[in-house]
């Protein structure tokens, strides 16, 4: 059995666990592929420089739509940003996108962004991971100005609507740890519905820790823990969401 995290921040220099702790344990359980996610450019860099360091471990470069403000504007910044795109470990750009909830920064400096990076997508022929919160009005709007894009709508928590919407789009869906402990039957539908032809998972470490491991670190090892939980959710084989996930994961990001 193989399984893919993609979508975790192992890379951060405050991840509390060794690499090489990290990748036994996820090892053990199957996880033997890991994309790590930059959420802005010093983390990008550290992304790459930890993806070069090790096998079956790449990197995605990204701006979080909370650090707009400060990009936005940057020419030299996003220039350096730009240029880590020429990584061989680059296999994607984000996590990138629009996030309401907080409004960390303008919503015109998020929308800003995000087209940039979109841009530098397409100029590399890369997939985009996107994070979305309270905030899809406006992101598929911006999509439409471009149908040829492909990605995954990463931490997907939405409406069976907003899932439909991605899925005819050609989007990934990333589910993560929240599927095991929410309590809103409307989520807990929506994550039944989601075509096995369009999920990919991920677990966002040291983030969302799945029940019933609540308060400890997460770690790529408990995408395991996220496939048991929805193996019993959807009726389905572990072998067979196993095989079709891993298989979603390579062809999106070509690995």
């Amino acid at each position: 059995m193989h399984l893919v995290d993609t979508h975790c921040h192992i890379h951060s220099s405050d991840y509390p666990i060794t690499a090489s702790e990290v990748f036994i344990k996820a090892n053990i359980v199957g996880v033997d592929k890991i994309i790590c996610v930059g959420t802005d450019l010093s983390d990008s860099q550290k992304a790459i420089e930890f993806a070069n360091k090790y096998d079956n471990t790449w990197a995605s470069i990204g701006i979080h739509p909370h650090e707009a403000d400060k990009y936005v504007g940057s020419k030299d910044l996003l220039n350096k940003f730009s240029n880590l795109v020429n990584s061989s470990k680059v296999i994607a750009i984000g996590e990138c996108g629009l996030d309401y909830f907080y409004n960390h920064s303008s919503k015109t400096a998020q929308t800003e962004l995000l087209k940039f990076q979109i841009e530098l997508a397409i100029e590399h022929s890369l997939p985009l991971i996107f994070h979305v919160r309270d905030a899809f009005d406006d992101f598929w709007s911006i999509l439409d100005k471009y149908p040829t894009l492909t990605g995954v709508v990463h931490s997907f928590t939405d409406s069976i609507t907003n899932l439909n919407i991605a899925i005819n789009r050609g989007y990934m869906i990333g589910v993560n740890g929240i599927s095991t402990f929410t309590k809103n039957p409307d989520q807990i539908e929506m994550y039944k519905q989601i075509p096995i032809s369009s999920l990919v998972l991920e677990t966002d470490s040291p983030y969302l820790t799945p029940a019933p491991f609540r308060g400890i670190i997460c770690e790529p090892k408990h995408i395991k823990v996220v496939a048991d939980f929805l193996v019993k959710l959807r009726g389905e084989t572990l072998e067979n969401l196993a095989n079709q996930t891993t298989k979603n994961a390579k062809i999106l990001f070509r690995i």
